[in-house]
């Protein structure tokens, strides 16, 4: 039955995905997408209940280890670099008894910076001046369907401008930090400029990197988007990431691919 959040929690670190976190390359598993956005929120919890200051993401890095089976999640967190104003915090997603998903990030300090910023690329047209991109008519799944995607350009093989938000919950009935929200939308870069269409080809990733040079805001995901495809296998997916006050960060992906 559809509901309006991709988990529900069943314990404090426990949670069982609804149809709406379903895949895109299999009916039975977890999109990675909100998968990945439910562990930075368990991240992030974990990181504001430390004493101190408190600290914001500068990267985050996730390793999938396997079929990510659309059943219950365990999330197991724990700080293993403490500090006041750097700490790395690692987290494992837990499925059907063994390790799906490791994943680490680096907490920092804020300071201010203003009067030295800049270099970040040039801020996306907003997403209201985007038509409406059906991203079904390409991918099946839960997770895919739930999605608002505008294109600034109509996508092309290899790269693609555009828009993602949701109004599916992460975690139905819970408060959510907002940097989590956002970032749960980050992993559907790798199919938003398809080279070949996955009906003939593989190319999941197995892996992904975000890099924040700014704490995002708002429901709204820009992604520009360019995806590789190297000779024998690899690929790799590249994204700037952008909120609606312009770029936040950088995204990558490492894909294997293999025809169907």
């Amino acid at each position: 039955m559809a509901t309006t959040a991709y988990f529900l929690p069943t314990g404090e670190r426990t949670f069982t995905p609804t149809a709406e976190a379903g895949g895109a390359w299999a009916d039975d598993e977890i999109h990675f997408s909100p998968l990945g956005g439910l562990i930075a929120h368990v991240i992030l919890r974990h990181a504001a209940e430390r004493p101190g200051p408190p600290l914001q993401l500068g990267r985050i890095s996730f390793d999938i280890l396997g079929f990510l089976a659309l059943e219950p999640v365990e999330i197991q967190v724990e700080t293993i670099r403490p500090g006041r104003t750097i700490e790395l915090v690692e987290a494992t997603a837990v499925i059907r008894g063994r390790a799906a998903v490791k994943a680490r990030a680096w907490l920092l300090s804020a300071f201010d910076t203003s009067e030295v910023a800049g270099g970040a690329p040039e801020a996306l047209p907003a997403p209201e001046t985007a038509p409406r991109w059906p991203m079904s008519d390409v991918w099946r799944g839960g997770y895919v369907a739930s999605l608002d995607v505008r294109a600034i350009r109509p996508p092309e093989p290899g790269r693609a401008t555009v828009w993602l938000s949701t109004d599916r919950a992460l975690i139905a009935g819970e408060e959510v930090d907002p940097v989590a929200s956002w970032l749960m939308l980050v992993d559907t870069a790798n199919g938003v400029a398809v080279r070949r269409h996955p009906t003939e080809w593989m190319f999941p990733n197995v892996d992904l990197t975000v890099h924040l040079h700014r704490p995002p805001r708002g429901r709204w995901l820009g992604l520009d988007t360019e995806v590789v495809f190297g000779a024998t296998g690899l690929g790799v997916t590249r994204s700037v990431l952008h909120d609606e006050g312009g770029a936040v960060g950088f995204a990558e992906q490492s894909l294997t691919i293999r025809r169907l």
